[in-house]
């Protein structure tokens, strides 16, 4: 098996800690999804063009949800439970904002502009954010590794590319440092 990402993506970031949490022999290839050699991997594999996806006997499997019921499935792993899913969503659609707002940077666009699409962005990271701060300390969460390992790739990915202000959010920034001494948080954090 192969998984295609790269390597400052949260998602991909994710099942790479994932799997080396449970010694799980998947071989990892970072891509530039910008190169064109990559982006023609990227099309042959994912429709919807993202990453990550895992190549499994010929079979693509695309978006780090699915890529992780897969794995958890044939190597009889813990699956989430429905609020845990639900957990997953949230810290999802936080990072999905991210992105998009991310992009419109990149795009030129004033993302702090009074804009419909941006406000609606903006509104949905902080109010994720708040909620995640305050579930990141209950049994539902603290039961789950993967919803524990996603959270803090994606408060990483915030710190790292400097996208929201978290310091009044003592639950998260709690989850952060501790997950940021974990050996593989520091084998795959993306600034190196």
């Amino acid at each position: 098996m192969i998984l295609y990402g790269s390597n400052t993506s949260p998602y991909v970031r994710r099942l790479r800690i994932y799997c080396g949490i449970h010694h799980l022999c998947i071989e990892y290839k970072a891509i530039d999804i910008f190169n064109e050699h990559d982006r023609e991997i990227l099309i042959k594999h994912n429709p919807a063009r993202k990453i990550p996806f895992l190549i499994s006997a010929e079979q693509a499997i695309c978006d780090s949800n699915v890529i992780a019921r897969y794995l958890q499935d044939k190597f009889s792993l813990p699956h989430l439970n429905w609020e845990q899913e639900n957990l997953l969503t949230t810290i999802n659609a936080c990072n999905d904002s991210l992105v998009e707002m991310l992009l419109g940077d990149r795009s030129g666009f004033d993302t702090q502009a009074d804009v419909l699409f941006f406000n609606l962005q903006r509104e949905r990271i902080t109010e994720t954010l708040a909620y995640l701060d305050k579930q990141c300390t209950t049994d539902v969460f603290l039961n789950c590794e993967y919803l524990q390992i996603s959270l803090y790739c994606l408060l990483d990915w915030i710190r790292f590319r400097d996208l929201a202000d978290i310091s009044h959010l003592n639950g998260l920034l709690n989850h952060l440092e501790t997950w940021q001494q974990h050996t593989l948080a520091k084998e795959t954090d993306p600034r190196s």
